[in-house]
């Protein structure tokens, strides 16, 4: 009869010999992922910028700084080169979405109009109105629900663009807020027409974050200081997309297979998913970090976004067929930039999002592109699956929940995180 030792010993190394299969496994995946180069996209002057989209045409829209570092404004690269969109009139413009094939570009602006009610819409702390837009050549102003201000999010190849517009009816649940009136999730079609989406039944405010070419759009709905619903909106009907255990759920990008990616959240927790089929799955961390974030995902279910460490310190992350890798280990060019945060990503491949100078502020915008043919040989960093009660061991401080409003900036003008509005 075998010892308890000798079983213990057997099953010990069992359980080493198939975790050391599972790794190698992992490993050979991560080798044969696309090797990157990455096209440094700089600023429009200043020190920051950031690539929040890109198109199937490897055409990339954000926003960086001017000189001297007091206004920002959206951008497009193609080709090589970038142009400064302007604005509405006011100092500020953002563009936070992919644009679509034909070169529409959406987004958000000061006008040059105080807010009448004092708000910051648009969240770049100017209390001027903000005015969602569409641009194809000409930054023209989408209309609101009567109300102020609004914000453009994403629009689609159908040139449907969601988003967020003020009504004019005031707010009960914005008591001790600087909000004041109603914003409501809604759809602009042909470049003029809005539409107001229903909320979830109760919630008298929401927003509508992304949308496919099917149509079908996702955001959440809630109250005036936090959301509580993450919805799906599909041909005018609402559903709840429920939560990740009890994590509620921030959608941020949804697929034409109507997979939908973002992050989920409580006061102690802050994870990437991945919903299909109607059921939320975390993507894990890049070990040793403890939050990861998830903002883009393309047709092949390639998953772009942040993993992130204590301190809030963040490296790019690509998701695909089950596994986490640090963007960063799959550029073998020793003098590229480091790659913070990733954004979007198209059909192709291509990656968009923000470098950094670690330890400074100074961020440039970047576009990394998969090389034909040729695979990464160099040690990759894939992820493990922890489980929540792990995670559940660091609270989000206010410090974090600081730096994750600067690293969303207007991304999330919505207070999902129950933290004040700056």
């Amino acid at each position: 009869m075998k010892s308890r030792r000798l079983t213990c010993i057997t099953t010990i190394t069992l359980f080493a010999t198939l975790a050391m299969a599972v790794q190698l496994a992992a490993q050979e995946q991560n080798d044969h992922l696309s090797r990157y180069t990455v096209a440094d996209i700089g600023t429009l002057g200043g020190t920051f910028g950031e690539a929040n989209g890109v198109n199937n045409k490897g055409w990339v829209v954000g926003d960086a700084t001017l000189p001297g570092d007091i206004v920002r404004h959206a951008f497009l690269w193609r080709k090589g080169v970038t142009k400064d969109l302007g604005t509405l009139g006011g100092p500020n413009s953002i563009a936070l979405y992919p644009l679509n094939e034909r070169g529409d570009v959406t987004g958000f602006s000061d006008s040059s109009t105080p807010d009448p009610l004092s708000e910051d819409f648009c969240g770049f702390g100017t209390n001027l109105t903000c005015l969602p837009f569409l641009w194809h050549g000409v930054m023209t102003p989408l209309p609101t629900l009567g109300g102020n201000n609004g914000q453009a999010f994403e629009v689609n190849n159908r040139g449907q663009v969601v988003g967020v517009a003020e009504n004019t009816t005031p707010d009960a649940t914005c008591v001790d807020t600087p909000q004041v009136l109603q914003f409501k999730p809604v759809i602009w079609q042909k470049g003029e027409i809005i539409h107001e989406l229903p909320t979830f039944p109760g919630d008298p405010d929401g927003f509508a974050i992304a949308i496919n070419d099917k149509g079908q759009a996702v955001g959440q709905t809630g109250d005036c200081k936090s959301s509580f619903h993450a919805v799906l909106w599909d041909h005018g009907t609402v559903s709840d997309l429920g939560n990740l255990g009890e994590l509620q759920l921030a959608p941020q990008d949804i697929n034409n297979q109507a997979q939908v990616v973002g992050f989920a959240f409580s006061p102690s927790t802050l994870v990437a998913f991945l919903w299909e089929n109607g059921v939320a799955t975390s993507l894990g961390t890049l070990p040793p970090d403890v939050f990861s974030l998830a903002f883009g995902i393309n047709e092949k279910g390639q998953i772009v976004g942040d993993s992130c460490d204590e301190s809030f310190a963040c490296r790019a992350f690509l998701w695909q067929n089950g596994t986490m890798t640090e963007l960063n280990s799959l550029v073998n060019d020793p003098n590229a930039p480091f790659l913070e945060n990733a954004n979007s990503i198209n059909s192709r491949g291509q990656i968009a999002g923000k470098t950094t100078v670690q330890g400074t502020p100074i961020a440039d915008a970047f576009l990394a592109t998969p090389r034909p043919g040729e695979v990464n040989s160099g040690r990759n960093t894939p992820a493990t699956q922890r489980q929540t009660s792990e995670r559940q061991k660091v609270i989000l401080s206010e410090d974090i929940r600081k730096m994750l409003r600067q690293r969303l900036g207007p991304r999330y003008h919505i207070r999902s995180l129950g933290a004040p509005r700056d």
